[in-house]
């Protein structure tokens, strides 16, 4: 028994001898190392490897001389791993830390970028996916990191393209209303596509999805009996878009978008639910 008991014992003390050999302290390399490893590495395209030695650098070097600079590197080389998520903390982490830097506005237009690229993610580049169908999600917070990238810093190198994306991104939710109103229009809900129609053309008047909305917001105001109101929403859809198709060749509005069926009103308020086939 007792030499049974002095056998588990010595058992055990042989795995955690092991233990301890195999779980040796990582060997901690000069800052410059560690520096030059990670430039090597996203010179070459390897931003897994850069990525670990420049989290490294922080961890042993957090006030090193190439601290400032391997916060910048980490936002980039996240970014360049797809952890867009990881990308957008270093950016924040970076403001947070150096707020009067001369490259704030590099972390500003990363992190705005994170966010305009989050919602869309890696499924977009191998499948044929819908962003306007997509919730708004990050793209609000986008906008918002390059618009305080455009005041806080209008003479960036960085402005122009962000200025870009942030039409790019009202046009994203332009289009993401239109999808709603379709979709009413589908469901013969006319009100609820009228509001979407109309909050289109209040706030998104400059985008793509402005010709289409008139044409809803005239049709639904058809509809609904506002025929005043269907009149001016054809009068602006003729003075921004004269060769819309929803003219016909003799110059009068025929867009012909809405199912007018026998429909009751109680229908038309409840969204087209009620009743469903």
């Amino acid at each position: 028994m007792r030499s049974g008991f002095r056998l588990l014992l010595l058992s055990t003390l042989v795995v955690l001898i092991s233990a301890c050999a195999s779980n040796k302290q990582e060997e901690v390399l000069p800052e410059e190392t560690y520096y030059d490893n990670a430039r090597q590495a996203m010179n070459s395209g390897n931003f897994n490897e850069a990525e670990q030695n420049l989290d490294s650098l922080e961890t042993y070097y957090p006030f090193g001389r190439y601290a400032e600079q391997a916060q910048l590197d980490l936002i980039y080389a996240r970014y360049q791993n797809l952890d867009l998520e990881g990308a957008r903390a270093a950016a924040d982490r970076f403001l947070r830390l150096n707020p009067q830097s001369d490259h704030a506005d590099y972390a500003l237009y990363m992190r705005g970028l994170a966010s305009y690229n989050l919602d869309i993610g890696l499924a977009a580049r191998y499948f044929p996916i819908d962003v306007a169908a997509r919730d708004a999600g990050e793209q609000l917070q986008s906008f918002r990191d390059f618009g305080e990238l455009l005041s806080r810093y209008p003479d960036s190198q960085y402005a122009a393209d962000a200025r870009q994306r942030m039409i790019a991104v009202r046009n994203r939710m332009a289009k993401l209303e239109l999808h709603a109103a379709r979709y009413y229009i589908k469901r013969e809900a006319y009100i609820a596509a009228n509001n979407r129609a109309r909050y289109i053309v209040e706030n998104y008047s400059t985008s793509p999805s402005a010709e289409e909305a008139l044409i809803i917001l005239a049709e639904t105001f058809e509809f609904l009996k506002y025929n005043e109101s269907a009149e001016d929403a054809v009068a602006l859809l003729r003075k921004n878009f004269p060769e819309s198709d929803a003219f016909n060749q003799e110059g009068e509005f025929e867009a012909g978008l809405l199912k007018r069926e026998n429909r009751s009103l109680s229908s038309v308020v409840t969204f087209g639910l009620a009743g469903d086939d």
